[in-house]
């Protein structure tokens, strides 16, 4: 029996969020505040009490996700006990964060610049992605094979749900193609650009180079990670797998069979949302799930 502790990426953010954190006590106040000074603009302020608007924007919600996670797991303190972890996309810089394989400081500087680099790749070639609905990874894998224009799997989020990524011609295509083929729905995602295909080639290039300059130690436990969704402690493989993280897919769905595989019973989601507690039931119905709260 192995307690996972898993973190979500971009899309789990709310007006409101970690404002009973940053009142919990002295340290997760500095740590937001401290948080403020990194980024040079006080995103406590957007996350508390901004507009909707704003706090999804890509350079925002990336640190704000980041920080949510992040801090509470800090706030957990003993209570925090992983033997596995891992996060969705965004998420598994938290995981590694909270895991001790990244310092806060360095942590928060590589999400920043991700999610920099993000923002400048989706302003150089308009992309889009879309998730489809109710037909199996096998089927998508082949029919986007079979489009022309990029289009690839990107998010393996759980069985019958799979988003592809792209330019705008190769999802569009794609989409059509999938309902033909049987998919209850292919809806178009309201995200900034095509993440985790190759066109953030120009973002990776980027974030690569911020990644291989600051230090990644063993973390307390396995994580695993998004890429090939098997566990990691070794700081050069983490450092390569995040690296590759950017133009590949997300095996979520896979991480968490692996995960199950290797003793997992419960899992305890770290941070706003609870998108992944619903990810993991519709994976496994017999796994526990829960948030963590303070």
């Amino acid at each position: 029996m192995k307690k996972a502790y898993i973190f979500p990426g971009q899309g789990a953010q709310f007006v409101g969020m970690g404002q009973d954190l940053y009142n919990h006590s002295d340290e997760t106040k500095f740590l937001f505040e401290q948080a403020n000074e990194i980024l040079g603009f006080r995103i406590t302020d957007v996350m508390f009490g901004g507009t909707e608007e704003h706090l999804k924007q890509t350079n925002v919600t990336q640190p704000a996700i980041f920080l949510h996670s992040v801090i509470l797991a800090k706030a957990l303190g003993k209570t925090f006990d992983p033997q596995m972890v891992a996060g969705h996309s965004l998420g598994e810089f938290s995981a590694l964060t909270a895991a001790g394989a990244l310092n806060f400081e360095d942590g928060l500087r590589l999400v920043a610049a991700r999610a920099n680099a993000m923002q400048k790749a989706t302003e150089i070639q308009p992309s889009a992605m879309a998730a489809i609905l109710g037909l199996d990874d096998f089927a998508v894998e082949d029919i986007c094979q079979r489009v022309s224009d990029v289009v690839v799997p990107a998010n393996y989020n759980c069985p019958g749900q799979l988003v592809i990524s792209g330019s705008i011609a190769g999802v569009d295509k794609a989409c059509e193609l999938l309902v033909e083929a049987g998919a209850k729905r292919a809806l178009k995602l309201n995200v900034g650009g095509a993440f985790h295909s190759p066109l953030m080639e120009s973002a990776k290039v980027e974030l690569q180079a911020a990644i291989e300059a600051v230090e990644i130690r063993e973390p307390i436990c396995a994580v695993y990670q998004n890429i090939d969704a098997k566990a990691y402690t070794n700081p050069v493989a983490i450092k390569h797998n995040l690296i590759e993280q950017l133009t590949g897919p997300v095996r979520w769905t896979q991480t968490v069979l692996h995960m199950i595989e290797d003793g997992a019973t419960s899992f305890t989601e770290i941070g706003p949302g609870n998108v992944l507690q619903g990810l993991v039931k519709k994976i496994n119905r017999q796994a526990e799930t829960e948030a963590a709260s303070l």
